[in-house]
């Protein structure tokens, strides 16, 4: 599944020693999609331990912290993720708002 091939991808990434204490912008593609799939699909299908209820909030906050817990230097390193919709202009813009003011501070 490449839900799971993403998250052992990220977790190579965040953890790896070169980005001990960089921090990290997830952007969680393709939104639009994943409110489709959610609705034909529980999510349990793909997480067998997840039984929350098949929302697209509790579903996506389900798998944002999924990539959050990756991290192991919570005490030196942030990840600041995103649900996001590339064609989405307004969608774009407030995300790319967002990591603009994280870079500054």
């Amino acid at each position: 599944n490449r839900m799971h091939e993403s998250l052992h991808l990220f977790n190579s990434i965040c953890n790896h020693r070169y980005f001990a204490t960089t921090s990290i912008v997830l952007f969680l593609n393709k939104k639009d999609v994943f409110l489709e799939k959610i609705k034909k699909a529980h999510l349990s299908i793909c997480f067998p331990d997840y039984d929350g209820p098949n929302t697209y909030e509790d579903a996506g906050n389900y798998i944002k912290v999924q990539f959050l817990e990756l991290n192991m230097r919570r005490d030196v390193k942030e990840i600041y993720s995103h649900m996001t919709c590339a064609t989405d202009t307004e969608n774009v813009k407030f995300v790319f708002d967002a990591v603009t003011d994280i870079i500054i501070k």
